[in-house]
């Protein structure tokens, strides 16, 4: 991130070239995303650090967004995250509860403090999703019974700055363990000290510094022992060598054991190999995964995993600030390498966004995941140049993205999640908005038929319609400190038959299912 900085020099920019992949003759369909947030009554403002300026970079961060059935009526609830201010007291996060029809009923969570993102999971196999709600100074776990919530104790980490969580059964003894990443360190001391540091500055404009300077935190990883009670597990945790934000865990050398992949912050980004004996390495070096095309850090804010190029493996899209490529795509070669493709895929053409959330979405339904991204600068200060409207990068299905206006209004975002809200078979976006409203981007445009897929976490889902071949995970955490909806979605174009549906469980059995009609949901029972 290029940041204001204490001691920090200048950073050179990275020039983008001209992809003459992008330049394919490929239309661009109908898409059509327009904000039903108010329409659906979900309107509660996000709370969290000051409005129209910041002292600290504790005010930064922001919030994520959770999508999940809490209640397991079918339709896919909202969590909003909400955190603190220094002049008044923190605010609970709100649940939004789907009654269907486009119906939603307001409650509070019994969170505190500056709270920061969401992951979801089962973590004592009840069938009932359970949350983990990330904070400075404090994560916190909210047990489900039968869509009530309720605090339950969680191993405390004073003084962590967390951000990013993802539930995962990393050592497979079938309970979910949770994976959380941190940003920065210091105490409250050091925060509330924090109107009498000198300013850095940031173009001629006196903000609050970045994050070098600070310590850097510690990330861990949280060993599920039966029933929901986690103990501090050893293995994760590289302190003094990264400021981590979002993180999302998925298998990417196709193993079978999940892997974990941390967005940093103004140092290389991380991505922990599973070493299959309870124990992770950091391989994002030598995988060519932790640092810009260019070898340079850059400052990872959000990442999304998917296959979206149906190769069959899994890809790592990061999103950056400004003065950066707003988003850098990696391509999975296998054997634990990446390509960057940023420039080469038509994505190196923004650099003028600091971008957060993202997602992997079939907008049009074509059987290619397309790629959205939340944005939003961090100096309220900066009064024009604060908000920023979302962007969409449209698959071309030949390895190349175009860029699309998606003609949004502005605002400073940070959490995206995605999932079919209304059960129509097209998801929806919801993106939190920094101190203010959400949006929820419903799609009117042109789409194909589709199916949805439901199954356990951990499992990975190849559809096989039209010729050919998607693979998607059911996956927790990702995007910016968000948590997306379990269920996977498939485009299937014009055909109207899945001619096959496979299911590779964590425990590396496997599940199948022939000719499924489109325009429906197949749910699979692990065995």
């Amino acid at each position: 991130m290029l940041w204001a900085q204490q001691g920090m020099g200048s950073a050179t920019k990275v020039q983008p070239r001209t992809s003459t992949k992008a330049a394919a003759s490929i239309p661009t369909p109908r898409i059509d995303l327009r904000d039903v947030a108010r329409q659906w009554g979900i309107v509660a403002p996000n709370f969290y650090g000051g409005v129209t300026a910041k002292r600290h970079i504790l005010e930064m961060t922001g919030n994520g967004v959770g999508l999940a059935d809490v209640d397991n009526d079918g339709n896919l609830d909202i969590v909003l995250v909400n955190g603190a201010r220094f002049d008044s007291a923190s605010r609970p996060s709100v649940l939004y509860t789907n009654r269907g029809n486009g119906k939603f009923t307001a409650s509070s969570l019994p969170t505190t403090g500056w709270a920061q993102g969401v992951c979801a999971g089962d973590i004592d196999r009840d069938g009932y999703t359970d949350l983990l709600i990330t904070a400075y100074g404090g994560n916190q776990l909210l047990r489900n019974t039968r869509g009530l919530f309720r605090a339950a104790p969680f191993p405390a980490t004073p003084g962590a700055f967390h951000t990013g969580c993802a539930f995962l059964d990393y050592d497979r003894d079938g309970d979910l363990d949770v994976f959380v990443s941190s940003y920065v360190a210091f105490s409250l001391p050091d925060v509330l000290r924090a109107a009498r540091i000198p300013p850095c500055n940031w173009l001629g404009l006196d903000v609050f510094c970045g994050p070098r300077g600070f310590a850097t935190g510690a990330n861990h990883l949280f060993r599920n022992e039966g029933n929901g009670r986690f103990s501090i597990a050893t293995g994760v945790a590289l302190p003094g060598l990264h400021y981590g934000l979002a993180a999302a865990a998925a298998d990417f050398d196709n193993d079978g054991w999940p892997d974990i992949y941390v967005a940093c912050d103004s140092t290389p980004s991380v991505l922990y190999r599973n070493n299959r004996d309870g124990t992770f390495t950091d391989v994002a070096v030598p995988a060519g995964v932790a640092y810009g095309e260019n070898g340079e850090e850059q400052g990872g804010m959000g990442v999304a995993a998917a296959d979206y190029d149906n190769d069959g493996r899994l890809d790592i899209l990061r999103t950056n600030f400004i003065d950066e490529t707003a988003t850098t795509l990696y391509r999975n070669l296998g054997d634990w390498f990446f390509s960057d493709e940023t420039v080469h895929a038509g994505m190196g053409v923004h650099t003028r966004y600091v971008s957060w959330g993202a997602a992997w979405v079939d907008l049009d339904q074509d059987g290619y995941k397309d790629l959205i991204a939340a944005n939003g600068h961090i100096y309220p200060e900066l009064k024009s140049g604060y908000t920023m409207p979302p962007m969409l990068y449209y698959n071309l299905r030949n390895g190349a993205f175009r860029s699309v206006d998606l003609n949004l209004p502005p605002a400073c975002s940070r959490g995206l999640a995605t999932g079919d809200l209304d059960n129509d078979g097209s998801p929806e976006i919801v993106i939190i908005n920094h101190n203010g409203p959400p949006s929820v981007l419903k799609n009117f445009g042109q789409r194909g038929n589709w199916l949805r897929v439901k199954a356990a976490a951990g499992a990975v889902i190849t559809v096989h319609a039209g010729g050919i071949a998607q693979t998607a995970v059911v996956s927790s955490g990702g995007s910016y400190l968000s948590q997306s909806d379990f269920r996977q979605h498939f485009g299937l174009g014009a055909a109207l038959v899945a001619t096959r549906i496979e299911v590779l469980w964590p425990d590396g059995s496997k599940s199948s299912l022939e000719n499924q009609p489109a325009n429906r949901e197949a749910v699979f029972t692990a065995p």
